[in-house]
């Protein structure tokens, strides 16, 4: 049976990280690898306590041994990817993906990538962003956006499904649309970045595509969690000011120069009405997405999927955000 599991950097309270172990385990990880970017021994404790998971505290003495703890969480993240693909390899397929992002299939993951090729080296997995609980989703369901792979009928899709703020985002969306990474675990000279890698100075090598499972994004699963993480964001994160325009088209701004006009139109009250429009799942803009085959609903129940497999776990009540 073709085994595959995760590879996860992470800094994040202990119910984020379980819920995003259990979701995988339910989906059929045979191994979990969370390298964490924080010193949290009760974490750490209950994450190795579970048979499937590896975890490691990458503290000073780690950073040590590898020249160096980087400045850049992207280059944390991949120098521990490496780090679990160098293992001796428990899994057959390894992916690369955040805490925030959760894989959904429709079949058991295994059977896509037992379908692959055997020189095939990496798969790509498409994202879709999901959407705030609004008027278009019932109690218990989450929506999510997804996006065209042409660029012409994304940005067409995109503003007619975000009409004051689609000219400005790719596919309407706020987070990457490259996706990430399936990669053979165990490769030698392997070098693994967010939504890439090389071999021998070769990009992707051998990439298939996975269009039957897509990466659901919590990239701004509620205003709370959104706004929580603008300012990160802006600085280090996703919205940095070295990142080019998502947007291909003349006169195009990249998405924290977007902000800052944002802001300082309206302040906080215009980035809320920005967030309203473009990650709030709507019925309009439900109806909208629907129309242009874009909409994707799922049923995840993720506190009684952590509940299953870690029983007994005691975790921080629920906050106010809907963020998993």
């Amino acid at each position: 049976m073709t085994t595959w599991g995760t590879v996860t950097t992470v800094k994040a309270p202990l119910r984020t990280i379980l819920t995003f172990a259990a979701w995988h385990l339910e989906q059929g990880a045979h191994r979990l690898f969370f390298y964490l970017d924080e010193d949290a021994p009760e974490t750490l404790a209950v994450l190795k306590a579970h048979p499937k998971i590896r975890a490691w505290h990458t503290d000073a003495a780690w950073w040590a041994k590898r020249k160096g703890r980087p400045d850049k969480h992207q280059a944390r993240q991949g120098l521990n990817a490496r780090h679990a693909n160098n293992r001796k390899a428990e899994t057959d397929w390894l992916a690369h993906i955040d805490i925030d992002e959760f894989l959904l299939s429709d079949k058991p993951i295994t059977e896509h990538l037992h379908a692959l090729p055997e020189d095939c080296l990496c798969a790509r997995l498409r994202p879709v962003e999901a959407l705030a609980p609004g008027s278009g989703t019932a109690p218990g369901e989450t929506a999510f956006k997804a996006f065209h792979l042409a660029q012409g009928p994304r940005q067409e899709a995109a503003e007619d499904c975000f009409p004051t703020w689609g000219p400005h985002l790719s596919g309407g969306f706020l987070s990457h649309v490259a996706g990430k990474l399936f990669f053979r675990a165990g490769t030698p000279g392997l070098q693994i970045k967010i939504h890439n890698l090389s071999l021998n100075g070769q990009d992707n090598l051998w990439q298939q595509a996975l269009p039957g499972i897509e990466l659901g994004h919590f990239h701004a699963a509620d205003w709370q969690h959104f706004i929580d993480a603008y300012r990160f964001r802006l600085a280090r994160g996703s919205y940095r000011s070295e990142l080019k325009p998502q947007v291909r088209r003349d006169g195009a701004v990249n998405l924290h120069d977007l902000f800052a006009m944002i802001e300082d139109t309206g302040g906080e009250p215009a980035l809320r009405a920005f967030f309203d429009e473009v990650c709030t799942a709507g019925a309009d803009l439900c109806a909208r997405l629907d129309r242009h085959g874009l909409l994707r609903r799922h049923r995840m129940d993720l506190d009684g999927i952590r509940d299953k497999h870690f029983p007994g776990v005691p975790v921080a009540p629920d906050s106010t955000s809907n963020a998993p």
